[in-house]
């Protein structure tokens, strides 16, 4: 993929919130060169011959592991190294190859894709990104190769989603070294052998490179989960174990930059091995569709199973959209794409979970037997609307974000005292010139095909929209908006559909370029139908920011609370 410097460019999204289409970070739509796309599909091939002829899901479930000799199997065929250089025996791929190849994982068992993911997205990645060239040739090549698996080491008892307050500490003695102590959960691979863990210290958070054997460090017991049965998911704990200094990632104080943005990078894999998994039902769902017969005709001949199949399909087509241009930002060197990789994550895991509905009911009871693979995928996927940033959390931070943008595009919000209607009123003009002006001048996709002018249209106008309706819940509740979070959901799923709306517009615009509208019209017609969709959810949740009924919610809330219960007699 061609590499270009933008580094000094806004966030895509944080943009849409201050009303403008930033077109030159996301058009044209990016995509991986001729070379790399022939050595992604040859390992996509490789890992699916071996995934559906060598892999056993149910046995792996069974066996409560996905196997030592699948660890052996995947990284003999370089699956377990993809993104690390080849100079430390990985594959060399650009974040969008990688996660290419991750779809693959996500098609044949949702427990297999969270050990791969968590291994290499969040496992390998700080060690990547971070590492000095020391710490690379050290523990890179048994990564890749597969001889160690990684861990990331974050959530513990009392810290999840609040990720900074971290009760873990690492204290620095006077070699330079670290004494760990504290009690980790919820751990993916963690009785493996090479572990990233996020600790306090006097000198800030920091990230520690802690192998398998080390004194003082402990496994277990491990959880039952309801589902990803394969995958060990522990408590660990440490108690005095020394840390040589060497094995410091970054600085002192870098530890929580490094978690998060190993994280930011880790959502991206998910959405496209959940993406793989929508193909999965997808294909399970035809299959069934067209060979049940009912009152005489093929289950697929019905408008309601059809419904649910043309569902599917206009989804996984703007999920991957929407995945693979948040990689592609990485890939082009964006300096920002935290909102895009949350988004991205809220979005797969929501629309995932949905299309395995979908499929669960076209089998009807068939897929409610414990042996079905949907059944499998059931108790799998339930959990990803939940790890990596809690969807609730991931759309606070989206929403939060893009206020805080524009609160510094309008400096006078922060002195704005709502209660004072004099200082309310000193405000008011350049805020009613500023809508007239983007009103008449809106931004647009630079270079979307004619094809889809009408949605490039929309696309500008409800920027416009999300401009305006962000600024006045700043000018409404102050430094309150951090409380609203009805408001903020309304925001980020605003923020959600236009960023998805737009990897729509400039992936089939590069398709109707290169091929042609007329070759085009299966693309056209899905990449329209999911357009017509999305921009009608994206005006539902703008006309809720005006007219709902959260009113009658926090009343219901609060009646609730205090009466513990339902509390309503019949």
């Amino acid at each position: 993929m061609a590499t270009v410097d933008r580094s000094s460019k806004p966030s895509f999204t944080k943009s849409l919130f201050l009303g403008q289409v930033a077109s030159e970070l996301v058009m044209p739509y990016p995509v991986m060169s001729s070379e790399e796309r022939r050595q992604v599909t040859a390992l996509s091939t490789s890992a699916r011959e071996y995934l559906t002829t060598v892999y056993d899901p149910a046995k792996a479930e069974r066996d409560r592991w996905v196997g030592e000799d699948t660890i052996r199997g995947l990284g003999e065929r370089g699956l377990l190294g993809l993104f690390v250089g080849r100079e430390y025996g990985g594959q060399g791929l650009s974040q969008s190859g990688y996660c290419r190849v991750m779809e693959e994982f996500g098609r044949v068992d949702g427990a297999l894709a969270v050990v791969m993911g968590v291994h290499q997205s969040i496992g390998t990645k700080p060690i990547h990104l971070y590492g000095n060239d020391e710490q690379k040739a050290r523990w890179l090549p048994d990564l890749a190769s597969g001889r160690k698996l990684a861990a990331f080491v974050l959530t513990e008892p009392n810290v999840g989603s609040d990720a900074y307050n971290l009760e873990t500490r690492a204290e620095r003695q006077s070699d330079g070294s670290w004494l760990l102590n504290g009690e980790k959960r919820w751990i993916g691979n963690g009785d493996q052998d090479v572990l990233t863990v996020f600790a306090r210290s006097e000198q800030g958070h920091v990230a520690l490179i802690v192998e398998k054997g080390t004194d003082g460090l402990s496994v277990g017991p491990r959880f039952e989960t309801l589902g990803l049965k394969a995958n060990r998911l522990q408590r660990v704990h440490f108690k005095d174990v020394r840390v040589p200094a060497e094995n410091l990632l970054g600085e002192p104080g870098d530890g929580f930059r490094i978690a998060m943005n190993t994280l930011n990078n880790g959502r991206m894999s998910m959405g496209t091995s959940i993406a793989g998994g929508m193909k999965q039902f997808l294909d399970f769902t035809l299959e069934h569709a067209n060979s049940r017969q009912q009152f005489g005709r093929a289950l697929i001949d019905f408008e309601l199973v059809e419904e649910k199949a043309a569902w599917m399909t206009s989804q996984i087509y703007g999920l991957e959209s929407m995945s693979y241009l948040t990689t592609g930002l990485v890939d082009l060197g964006a300096a920002d794409f935290s909102l895009e990789s949350a988004m991205t994550k809220v979005v797969a895991s929501d629309v995932g979970w949905k299309a395995l509905n979908k499929a669960v009911q076209v089998h009807g009871g068939t897929a409610y037997m414990d042996d079905h693979p949907l059944s499998k995928a059931i108790r799998d996927f339930r959990i990803f609307p939940i790890f990596e940033g809690a969807n609730d959390v991931m759309r606070a931070f989206v929403a939060l974000n893009g206020l805080k943008a524009l609160s510094e595009d309008l400096p006078d919000v922060r002195s704005l005292s709502i209660g004072d209607p004099a200082k309310a009123i000193g405000v008011l003009a350049p805020y009613v010139s500023g809508r007239i002006n983007r009103a008449i001048r809106p931004g647009r996709l630079v270079g979307a095909h004619p094809a889809l002018a009408k949605h490039n249209a929309l696309v500008s106008e409800q920027t416009v929209r999300l401009r305006d309706a962000a600024e006045s819940a700043l000018r409404t509740h102050g430094r309150k908006v951090q409380e609203k979070q009805l408001l903020q959901k309304r925001l980020s799923s605003v923020a959600s559909g236009i960023y998805s709306q737009v990897a729509v517009i400039g992936r089939a615009s590069a398709t109707f370029q290169r091929d042609g509208l007329q070759e085009s019209g299966g693309e056209k017609t899905v990449a329209i139908h999911f357009l017509k969709r999305s921009q009608r959810e994206v005006a539902r949740q703008l006309r809720s920011l005006e007219i709902n009924d959260d009113s009658y919610t926090r009343q219901i809330g609060t009646g609730v609370r205090e009466r513990n219960g339902y509390g309503l007699d019949l």
